[in-house]
This record gives structure tokens, C-alpha cells and sequence, in this order.
């Protein structure tokens, strides 16, 4: 089945009404119990076993468990458990993670369990919390669930059947493959909702945001309000880059813009190397302010900043630890250090290296083309000179591929404790190697060889090609497997389990996450921010190919992959500081593309001006450019006076009630 029916959505809720355990907490009582998690487990597990993790997943927090509802599904012979959570359980939750809710008076406001009544809704789960926070919750609950003791799981007999004490269950139960997955539940209603406004629809201009964020979570609400926000960010500099390339004279017709002309006029490239550097800043500055005006409205402007649990990968000697006082695993950070400094560092010089050995071969390449060229003078000589540059660019795409993975395995292997320095590791291995995979030959050919015209035919290549293989294999691909290849099997699983809706999600792969995603933006942030100014069309060609993007991934996360857990999240993270960094680099590399430009050197010849004095200028240039940036940066506010004045307004009531509490 490719997905659950309206009808079989309310099947799904109407089947498991009346089976769970009942709540010993009167505030938590309700007649309908609302199905979010569902475990998969192996089909090796014995009843026993699915009864002992029942029992546990409803048990209460003093006693070792997660505080949650749980139904065995048809059976208790099944291989599911159906997971909700009771009404104290999502409240304790809220105020732990620190998100603000509605007050009675109308502001968000930081939530407080002991002052709950005052909160709007707090009576109604559905419309307190979203679906995406209520089922991140239940997931960080049985994540959390920790053995009070070492024993054994009933009904294993094998030696992967012990849990040690204080070790973590979910995991332990998921490496001995007793545990397949755990899945968000899917309300279909809701999706084909939300895919009427979302992809199906006419309209090119604004996301449903807030339908997103409260059914797929912030993280991805933020990705696509981003994506939304940077494509039409793509407009100004689109403009600008079809009149250079076609009304300003110089500017060559469509074929020189190809690469096959010294490229704009003095003018115009002074002309797109400012306002490339001008376009940079603003963008980030203004979707700093768009970003925390998101925050503040999801209500995740002031997350806790709580010391963390351990991430289920974590492992080590079991221990106090000497912060939290609490016995859990641990591991030295020297360990952690000489694993990083001696092994993961030199493993990414070794592929760095790899890709200054593809760039050896790609100018190699280049050299055999153009003499070819030379020698035939053909139309298909002359297609042949693209050859070496399109090759190069399968090597660095299935070089990154295998980076990707080599990178995750590497930050596992170092034993991270906190998720979040897992993501920072993570994210600078694969940033750094990235930038160094796409952008070092361009940097080579530009200012190393200086050959700029060789420099607008690699970015053409760039730009065309990968856009082209990047919506068959993200757009096309996924839609005939989902259409042709997978529906057969699924309708055929479907004449199985037509009462069992919630089996639906199985037959579709995980979520892959949205690093590569980001990954492809800061791709092209890159192309448009550094070397625009020699091939203007580049903005252009990024305009129409994320109008398709947005489309593609709605689609995609609604319909090909299955429902991810999201936590709730204040902006886009660290992909913020790597586009800021860009954008500062932006700067001195459009003043010396300036200066070694064709058409500026002559104009500087001409007019009598020295080589010494012509990189003089070009330094003071950059500088003064680089003081500019900071200046525009800093008198542009990160957050709208209304949002600051809402988020001082928390911080004195706080103090005040922290003062209250003194007296």
C-alpha cells in the first residue's frame, strides 16, 4: 500500500480505542487514545519478550520506565507495538525541552508544568502540541529508557540477550535485532491535506510553513522555509545576470556567455562583483530576522540548554559522572581526541589528496581535448572540450558519495557523547571536505592558471549538468520507482493486511535526512556568491532549478520515504555559519577575479597603470569591501524590534520570578 486511505486513517484511531492501559493520573484520563509511534519488531521476538517491553514503555518514571501507553497491535503474538503518551507524560516533556506555548493573555511563554491551567489549550493535546512534537516526545522517552540493573531480557537465552545496568534498551534491543525500527505514525488525512497546498497546487510563490511545522517538525519546516526563502532571494541576481549577459554591450550573446568570449564588460563585471558581495549579506542578514521570527512564532525561540543524555550511540566504562552525578557510560575525551587527531584527520588529507588527483587528471584531460581540437577543428572536437569537465564532475560527485559515508562512520567511531557535537563533527568533516571536493579547481584555474574563459566554461558545466542529474535522480527516479516498481508489491502487501493500516509505512525506505539537501544549497550559494561575476547566467540557472526543487522534496518527504522524527529546533544551525562564511570569502574572491579579469587588465594597461600599483588598489579594495560587509551586517538588526521586545519581555518576567522565589 503506497499510503494509508482517509477511510483506513480512521480505522487506524477506531482500532486501538478501548486496549490501553489504563492511566492512574484522573488528569490523564480520556476517552480516545491517539496512536504515534509505532515499533517494529523482529518476528523472532517472543510474546514474552513483546510483554516485558510493554510493561516497561508503561511504566512510571520512578520505576525504570518511559510513562507511556502501549498496545500490542492484533496480538500479542504481532510483531508491532502502537505507542501513544498520556497528557502528563507530553506536558513534563514540553517544559523540559523548553518550548514556549500560549498564555492565557495571548504571548508565547515558556512553558511551566506547575502553572499548566494557565496555558491556552492545555486541555487538548492535539491542539497544545503538534503532531511532529508529540511524536519527537514519545521517541525521546523510549530512547531514554535505561535498565535500573543488569539482566536478562525474557525469553532470550543468548548471550546478546544482557543488559548491563544503566545501559540504554532501545539500543541494546535494536543492535541484537530484536527491534527493526521505530516510525512516526502517518494521519493520512492531514497529509493529503497538506499535499493540496503544498505540491499539488498552481501556485510557485510561499510554503504552507505552519502546516509543515506542526506535521513534519521544525527541522524540516526550516529547511523548506530556507529553501523558499533563498530561491526567491535568486530573483534580483537573475535579473541582473540575463541583462549583463544580453542588453549591456560586452556582454556577449548566449553562446558567449557559454564561455567562449572574455566574458562581461569592465562595467559589468564590477557591476556583478559588488552586488554579488552586497546581495550575500543582505540575504543572510534578512533571513536571520525571518528565522527568528519563525522561532518565535513555533514557539522555539528559548530551547533548554539543559545538560544533555547521552546519544544512544555513546558508549564507555560505566561510571559516575562527575556532572550530573548520574552513573552512566563513560569515555575519556583524550581517547576521543587521539582518535580524531591521528586517525579521522589524516583519513580526510587522504581523500582531500584524492581530489587533487582528480584534478591533475581533469587538466590532463583537458590538454589531450584541446589539441585535439586543434588538430580536427570539428563541431565534434569542439563538444569534446567539455568532455574532461563533465567527467570530473561524475569523479568529485561519487568521491563525495563515498566520503559522505566514510565521514559518518569516522564521528561514530570517535564516541561522541552529545548529539550535538556528533552533528558539529559530523557537519565540519563533510563541509570541509565539500568545499575542498567543488571548489579547489575552480580556485586552480582562476587564480593559479588565470584562465577565466577556461574557469566560464567549468562553471556552464557545473551549473547544466549537475542540475540536470540532480532532478533525474532526486525528481524522476524516485517517482517511476514509487509509480512502476514498488506499487505492485505494496498492493499485493495491501490484499494481505487491509485491516492492518499501520503496517503501511514499512514497504517505504527511511528518511535519508536533509544534509544532503543543505549540502546542495551551499553548493550553489557558492557558484553565485564567489564566481558569478565571471558567468552571470548562474543565478538564473539556480532560480529554475529550485522552482522544481521545492516541488521535488515536498513530494518526496509526503510520498517516497516514510514519516521522520523531527526535534524542535530555533533555525537552520550550523548550515547558517557555513553560508556566512561563504559569504565573506564571496568578497575576496570577486575582487580578485576583478583584477585578473581580461578586459580590466587591458583597461589598466591602457590607461598606464603599474602591476604593483593595480594589486595595491585591488588589496585596498577588498578591504574597504570586507569593512563595508561588516558595517551592512551590523546595522542590520538579527531579530525584528517585535521579537526582541517579546523575548526581553520573557527574560525580565523571569528574573522577576526568580526573585519572588528568593524572598
Amino acid at each position: 500500500m503506497t499510503s494509508l486511505g482517509d477511510k483506513d486513517s480512521v480505522q487506524m484511531h477506531n482500532l486501538f480505542q478501548g486496549s490501553w492501559t489504563q492511566v492512574s493520573c484522573p488528569c490523564c484520563v480520556s476517552d480516545r487514545v491517539e496512536p504515534l509511534v509505532l515499533i517494529r519488531l523482529s518476528n523472532k521476538v517472543q510474546p514474552i519478550t513483546k510483554r516485558w517491553l510493554i510493561s516497561l514503555i508503561e511504566a512510571s518514571k520512578r520505576h525504570g520506565g518511559a510513562a507511556l501507553l502501549a498496545h500490542p497491535g492484533e496480538d500479542e503474538c504481532g510483531d508491532v507495538i502502537v505507542v501513544s503518551a498520556p497528557r502528563c507524560t507530553l506536558l513534563r516533556a514540553t517544559e523540559d525541552l523548553g518550548l514556549c506555548k500560549k498564555y492565557r493573555n495571548g504571548d508565547m511563554v515558556a512553558f511551566s508544568y506547575q502553572d499548566r491551567d494557565n496555558f491556552s489549550n492545555v486541555d487538548n493535546m492535539q491542539e497544545f502540541l503538534t503532531l511532529a512534537e508529540r511524536q519527537y516526545i514519545v521517541k525521546n522517552e523510549l530512547d531514554s529508557l535505561q535498565a535500573q540493573k543488569k539482566q536478562r531480557i525474557p525469553g532470550v537465552t543468548e548471550a546478546t540477550g544482557v543488559l548491563e545496568a544503566w545501559g540504554n534498551i532501545f539500543q541494546k534491543l535494536a543492535k541484537a535485532g530484536m527491534i527493526k525500527d521505530i516510525v512516526p505514525l502517518h494521519d493520512q488525512q492531514r497529509l493529503n491535506d497538506l499535499g493540496k497546498t503544498w505540491y499539488s497546487g498552481k501556485q510557485i510563490w510561499g510554503q504552507p510553513l505552519d502546516a509543515i511545522h506542526s506535521y513534519f517538525g521544525g527541522t524540516v519546516a526550516f529547511y523548506f522555509s530556507f529553501l523558499d526563502f533563498y530561491t526567491w532571494a535568486l530573483v534580483p541576481p537573475a535579473l541582473l545576470g540575463l541583462v549583463l549577459t544580453f542588453l549591456m554591450p560586452g556582454g556577449g550573446s548566449s553562446g558567449e556567455a557559454m564561455g567562449d568570449d572574455d566574458g562581461p564588460s569592465v562595467s559589468g563585471h564590477m557591476v556583478q562583483a559588488v552586488f554579488s558581495m552586497l546581495w550575500s549579506t543582505l540575504f543572510m542578514e534578512f533571513w536571520k530576522r525571518r528565522s527568528s521570527s519563525l522561532s518565535h512564532r513555533w514557539g522555539t525561540l528559548q530551547l533548554s540548554e539543559g545538560f544533555a543524555e547521552p546519544r544512544p550511540g555513546f558508549h564507555g566504562t560505566l561510571g559516575i559522572n562527575p556532572v550530573t552525578g548520574r552513573l552512566e557510560p563513560l569515555f575519556p575525551e583524550w581517547k576521543r581526541q587521539l582518535r580524531v587527531g591521528l586517525v579521522s584527520v589524516p583519513i580526510v588529507v587522504l581523500f582531500m589528496g584524492l581530489v587533487v588527483l582528480g584534478m591533475i587528471g581533469f587538466y590532463h584531460g583537458e590538454a589531450l581535448a584541446q589539441g585535439f581540437h586543434q588538430d580536427r577543428g570539428s563541431w565534434f572536437s569542439r563538444a569534446l572540450l567539455y568532455l574532461p569537465s563533465v567527467v570530473h564532475i561524475v569523479y568529485t560527485n561519487m568521491l563525495g558519495n563515498v566520503y559522505s559515508t566514510v565521514a559518518l562512520q569516522l564521528t561514530e567511531w570517535e564516541n561522541h557523547r552529545e548529539e550535538s557535537s556528533f552533528q558539529n563533527h559530523h557537519t565540519t568533516k563533510v563541509l570541509l571536505f565539500t568545499f575542498f571536493n567543488n571548489f579547489a579547481v575552480l580556485f586552480h584555474i582562476a587564480f593559479y592558471k588565470q584562465d577565466l574563459p577556461l574557469l566560464r566554461k567549468r562553471l556552464a558545466s557545473l551549473l547544466i549538468l549537475a542540475q540536470l542529474l540532480n532532478q533525474f535522480t532526486e525528481v524522476v527516479v524516485p517517482f517511476i520507482v514509487d509509480r512502476f516498481l514498488s506499487a505492485p508489491q505494496k498492493d499485493q502487501q495491501e490484499d494481505k493486511l487491509d485491516e492492518d493500516t499501520l503496517r503501511a509505512q514499512r514497504f517505504l525506505p527511511p528518511f535519508p535526512g536533509l544534509f544532503g539537501e543543505y549540502i546542495e544549497l551551499l553548493l550553489q550559494f557558492g557558484f553565485l556568491s564567489l564566481f558569478s561575476c565571471v558567468y552571470p547566467l548562474t543565478a538564473t540557472l539556480l532560480l529554475l532549478n529550485n522552482i522544481t526543487e521545492i516541488r521535488g522534496d515536498a513530494y518526496k518527504i509526503c510520498k517516497l520515504f516514510r514519516k521522520p522524527f523531527s526535534p524542535p529546533v530555533s533555525n537552520i544551525g550550523v548550515w547558517q555559519t557555513a553560508f556566512e562564511v561563504l559569504g565573506f570569502v564571496s568578497v575576496m574572491s570577486n575582487c580578485w577575479l576583478l583584477l585578473l579579469s581580461p578586459r580590466v587588465q587591458e583597461f589598466c594597461l591602457e590607461g598606464g597603470i603599474s602591476s604593483k600599483n593595480i594589486l595595491l588598489f585591488a588589496i585596498l579594495v577588498e578591504h574597504v569591501l570586507i569593512l563595508f560587509k561588516m558595517v551592512l551586517a551590523f546595522m542590520i538588526p538579527d531579530e525584528p524590534d517585535w521579537v526582541r521586545i517579546k523575548r526581553e519581555q520573557k527574560e525580565f518576567q523571569s528574573m522577576q520570578a526568580l526573585g519572588q522565589q528568593k524572598l
